[in-house]
């Protein structure tokens, strides 16, 4: 069966929008049609080559659908039903997933080798860019790859569940660990960043600071649990100590992946303070530090992936938060647009303005 998706034909190639020859399900796969997909910046790093996968690909790893049909041996769903996609399943087997760290599955991407479906005009062989392949009308995935939807919430804000939400909020429970009552500072006010705002405010933090090049954000940032807005600059660390008594914030969520804010974020926390980098940096971003600093402050500088999260374990609970209000996933879009503008939407990322986009099929 033919559908549209955007296919990246090679790294650094503009997205095309064509139609995909879409295998029928086989044993331990499930046939889904989108409800909505979000258009996350990893999937501009695996465009431009910061994250290296298999291509000829169809990108998209933040979605949520219907099931349409499921392959033999498939009994956790069944036609009909709606389903939250995960990018990253975990194996159970590996050394990682024994620790209780799924998020650190060392198959979790393995899927990506695979060929996933053809190009309708020439036969072309086509990868899921991350596993999923959520920029197309339908998707073909492992079965281990889509977790039934939470009720109350509908599929097309629960499509930001499966990464956006999933990463923001861990970052801030997980992995800075977040208690009431701190002081927290998030530097990127995308679709990530606006997640770690909110959790930052059901975790019960008292000063929470966003960081961005862009003044055009403050708005959302504030919306989103924000109660300090600063733009990005030389003293942004300065300011931070400045808005918490000189100390610095107990806590720093990096969500842009950039050397620059890393090593801000760091210099922004106490003495003692925890840095979670969730960002997707490439290899030329260098961040330096001295060993005399590094004994002195008694910082904490950590790697993110996924949030350290367990999406089996997380959606109920993040499902439970939007049903009591707590969390809008409607405040991490800012625009909702049509598959044909997901070109249109890197691009917007690129320069710097980029929220959440959702595609709604």
């Amino acid at each position: 069966m033919v559908v549209r998706a955007a296919v990246l034909s090679a790294v650094d190639a503009p997205l095309e929008i064509t139609g995909i020859d879409l295998p029928e399900p086989g044993p331990g796969t499930v046939r889904v049609r989108l409800a909505a997909a979000g258009v996350c910046h990893s999937d501009l790093s695996l465009a431009d080559g910061t994250m290296r996968l298999p291509v000829p690909a169809v990108l998209g790893h933040e979605g949520a659908g219907t099931v349409v049909s499921v392959g033999e041996g498939v009994t956790h769903v069944a036609p009909g039903d709606g389903v939250v996609l995960n990018w990253a399943p975990s194996c159970g087997a590996c050394p990682a997933c024994a620790r209780g760290e799924v998020w650190l599955c060392a198959d979790a991407l393995s899927g990506a080798a695979a060929v996933h479906a053809h190009r309708a005009d020439d036969g072309t062989a086509l990868h899921p860019g991350l596993n999923v392949a959520a920029f197309a009308e339908e998707t073909v995935v492992p079965a281990s790859c889509v977790l039934p939807a939470p009720e109350g919430v509908p599929l097309a804000e629960a499509a930001l569940l499966g990464c956006a939400v999933l990463t923001g909020y861990g970052a801030v429970h997980h992995c800075a660990q977040v208690r009431p009552g701190e002081s927290v500072a998030v530097f990127g006010v995308g679709g990530v960043g606006l997640a770690a705002l909110q959790a930052a405010r059901i975790a019960g933090a008292s000063t929470i600071v966003a960081v961005d090049v862009s003044p055009a954000k403050e708005e959302l940032a504030r919306s989103a649990g924000a109660t300090e807005y600063l733009v990005a600059s030389d003293t942004t660390a300065r300011e931070i100590r400045s808005l918490t008594g000189k100390q610095g914030v107990d806590a720093a969520v990096e969500c842009a992946g950039r050397a620059t804010s890393i090593r801000t974020a760091w210099e922004s926390t106490r003495r003692g303070g925890r840095t979670a980098v969730v960002g997707i940096g490439g290899k030329d971003q260098q961040v330096t530090f001295n060993a005399l600093e590094i004994f002195h402050w008694g910082r904490t500088l950590s790697g993110c992936v996924y949030g350290n999260s367990d999406p089996a374990r997380d959606l109920p609970v993040l499902a439970g938060h939007v049903r009591a209000g707590r969390l809008d996933l409607d405040a991490l879009v800012t625009e909702r647009i049509a598959l044909d503008g997901i070109p249109a939407a890197f691009d917007t990322m690129l320069a710097g303005r980029g929220g959440r986009a959702l595609v709604v099929f």
